[in-house]
C-alpha cells in the first residue's frame, strides 16, 4: 500500500511543486509580507518569479531580506529587531549581549542554534538509503526511508498519551550507518514531551533498505510531522504545539515547499484527535489528522519524516522560553501570528472612525467570573471615545470568528486565563489588559513581550476584591479558585492607559491615515 504525493528534500534534492517546469506562486501561500525572506532563501524561485508575467510578487523580489537564521543574514536584513530598553538586572554586561540573548532564547537567533546544533545520528552512503539527523538533546530531528513498526499496538488496550513506549528496541529504524553512541549521548531529556529521546533511543540500523524491501505495510510518500502535543482543551498550552510546528517549519526550510500545506501530521497518541483549536491544523495541511490508531498492527516506511520542536523542552520556546527581563518584540512570534491570521483567512476591518475597539472577554466558568462585569461594561460604553463588546469564547462560536474578533481590537481585556491567548493575534499597536493576573504574574506578561503588545494588569490591589479566599481541590485557598468585584473608577484608569498606548502608537496613526484614504465599509451591527 502507498501513500502517494510529494516528498520534501531532507538530504538529497528533490523536485518541488513545479508546474510545467515552473513554481505555482499561488501555492506557496504565506502572509505577501513574507515574500522577500521566501525569495532568499530560494533565489532560482525569485528568477522564476521575475521572468514570469503572472507572477504577483515582483515587488517583494526587490526587497533583499532575510528570516535571521540564514548565513549571512545581517541584522539590518533580518525580519525584525528586539526591543531591549529595560534594565539588564543581572542578564547582561552591555545592552549588545541584552539583545543578542533575548534573540537568541525566544526568536529566529533560536531556530539558528538548532541549525548549528544538527549532527547526522545514522548516515547515508548512497541515494536511496535512509537518514536521520538532529539536534542537540534529541529536541528535533528529520530523517529520510525510515521505518517505524507499530504492530505491537494491537497488544495494546489502554489509550495512550505521553506515552514513552509506544515504540520498542529495533521498531523504528533505517539503512543506514548508525553513529550508536552519538545517538545515545543525546538522549538525556527522557520525558514525554521534552525531546524525542524516549522514542529513538530505539533505533536501529537495518540490514536493508526497509522500502525497496518490500518490508513496509504501507509507504508514506508524501512529508510527515509526527506531533507529541499538550493539553489540547487550553488554548495557551495547544498553541505551544502549533507554535513549535510553525519553527520546524523553519528549522526544516531546505526546500521550496518548505510551508506546503501538502503533508501529513500523526498525533503521537491513540485518542482521536478532537480540539476546539482543531481549524488551526487545517493551517499547516489539507490532510485529514492521524493519530497512532491510523497505522495500528502495521510497519509503516516514511519517505521523508519530521520529529518537531516540542511545546515543554528545558529552555524551549513559548512554554520554557526564558523571557530576557527589558526586552520584548520577537520576530519569530510575530511572524507566526501573521502566517495563522493568513492561513486561516482572518480578515482585518477597516474602520469609519478613531475610536478605540475594546473587547472584554468574559468567563463563563465557575472560577474567575468578573462579579460586577455588566457594571464594568456599562461604564465602558459611557465614553463616546470607545467602541465596546463583550465576548464569550466557547466552543459553541467557530475559533475563526473568535481570531476576527481579537484581530480587530485595539484593547483586550480579561481574567487570568488561557484565552489570553488570543492577544498573540492583536494588531501591533493593541494592548492587553489582565484584568487580575490571580497571582501567576509572568505568564501571559512574558506572552505580550514576546508578541510585541503593550501589557497592563490591575495596580492597585486594595480596589480588587475576592468572592472568597478561593477553594483548589487539593490546595486549599488558591486566588485562581474564586471571582472577583472591581473597583470602577480604577478599572477605568488602566484602561484609558492602555487606550492612550493605543492612539500614540505610529502603526495605528499610520493605519488611520491609511484607511482615510479608502472608502469606509459599513459599521458591523452583528457583533
Amino acid at each position: 500500500m502507498y501513500i502517494s504525493g510529494l516528498p520534501v528534500i531532507l538530504f538529497f534534492t528533490l523536485s518541488c511543486s513545479l508546474q510545467g517546469g515552473a513554481l505555482n506562486f499561488s501555492d506557496v501561500d504565506i502572509p505577501k509580507e513574507h515574500m522577500p525572506f521566501y525569495f532568499n532563501n530560494f533565489p532560482d524561485i525569485a528568477k522564476q518569479c521575475a521572468n514570469d508575467e503572472d507572477c504577483m510578487f515582483k515587488d517583494a523580489i526587490k526587497e533583499s531580506r532575510c528570516w535571521g537564521y540564514e548565513q549571512g543574514c545581517s541584522k539590518p536584513q533580518s525580519y525584525s529587531s528586539p526591543v531591549c530598553n529595560g534594565d539588564f538586572k543581572g542578564w547582561a554586561k552591555s545592552n549588545e549581549e541584552h539583545v543578542n540573548r533575548f534573540y537568541d532564547q525566544a526568536d529566529f537567533g533560536y531556530i539558528k542554534d538548532r541549525y548549528r546544533e544538527m549532527r547526522i545520528m545514522c548516515e547515508p552512503l548512497f541515494k536511496d538509503d535512509s537518514s536521520l539527523e538532529c539536534a542537540d538533546h534529541l529536541r528535533f530531528c528529520r530523517g529520510r526511508n525510515l521505518m517505524l513498526n507499530f504492530t505491537d499496538l494491537t497488544k495494546r488496550k489502554e489509550q495512550m498519551r505521553y506515552a514513552m513506549d509506544v515504540l520498542k528496541q529495533g521498531q523504528i529504524g533505517g539503512y543506514c550507518k548508525l553513529h550508536k553512541k552519538r545517538l545515545m549521548d543525546q538522549c538525556d531529556h527522557i520525558s514525554p514531551l521534552q525531546s524525542w529521546g524516549p522514542e529513538l533511543r530505539n533505533f536501529e540500523e537495518l540490514k536493508h533498505r526497509p522500502i525497496e524491501s518490500n518490508e513496509c505495510d504501507v509507504v508514506v510518500e508524501k512529508p510527515t510531522f509526527i506531533l507529541k502535543i499538550d493539553a489540547t482543551v487550553n488554548m495557551y498550552h495547544h498553541f505551544c504545539d502549533f507554535f513549535n510546528l510553525y519553527a520546524s517549519l523553519h528549522l526544516n526550510s531546505s526546500h521550496p515547499d518548505m510551508f506546503s500545506r501538502d503533508v501529513h501530521i500523526l498525533v503521537w497518541e491513540s485518542y482521536s484527535y478532537l480540539s476546539n483549536f482543531a481549524p488551526v491544523m487545517n493551517a499547516f495541511t489539507k490532510h485529514p489528522v492521524w493519530d497512532l490508531k491510523t497505522f495500528r498492527g502495521e510497519t509503516v516506511c516514511f519517505r521523508n519524516i519530521v520529529f518537531p520542536l516540542l511545546p515543554r523542552m528545558i529552555f524551549g520556546l513559548f512554554y520554557n522560553t526564558p523571557v530576557v527581563y527589558g526586552c520584548e518584540k520577537s520576530g519569530l512570534f510575530h511572524a507566526f501570528s501573521r502566517h495563522i491570521l493568513h492561513r486561516l483567512n482572518i480578515p482585518f476591518h477597516k474602520r469609519q472612525n478613531d475610536k478605540i475597539r475594546i473587547t472584554l472577554l468574559s468567563r463563563q466558568t465557575r472560577y474567575r467570573r468578573i462579579l460586577n462585569e455588566d457594571e464594568l461594561i456599562r461604564k465602558l460604553e459611557g465614553n463616546p471615545n470607545y467602541v465596546v463588546q463583550r465576548v464569550s469564547y466557547s466552543h459553541q462560536m467557530p475559533f475563526a470568528e473568535q481570531l476576527e474578533l481579537t484581530h480587530n481590537s485595539d484593547v483586550f481585556i480579561g481574567m487570568h486565563g488561557s484565552g489570553l491567548t488570543h492577544l498573540l493575534f492583536l494588531p501591533d499597536w493593541a494592548a492587553v489588559f489582565e484584568l487580575y493576573n490571580c497571582e501567576d504574574e509572568n505568564c501571559y506578561q512574558d506572552l505580550a513581550r514576546l508578541r510585541g503588545v503593550k501589557y497592563f494588569t490591575w495596580e492597585d490591589p486594595e480596589k480588587v476584591h475576592k468572592e472568597d479566599e478561593g477553594h483548589h481541590p487539593e490546595m486549599g485557598a488558591h486566588a485562581k479558585f474564586t471571582n472577583y468585584r472591581f473597583d470602577v473608577d480604577e478599572f477605568m484608569a488602566v484602561v484609558k492607559k492602555a487606550s492612550d498606548h493605543v492612539k500614540n502608537h505610529s502603526d495605528f496613526r499610520k493605519f488611520l491615515s491609511m484607511n482615510a484614504e479608502s472608502k469606509p465599509l459599513l459599521p458591523r451591527t452583528d457583533l
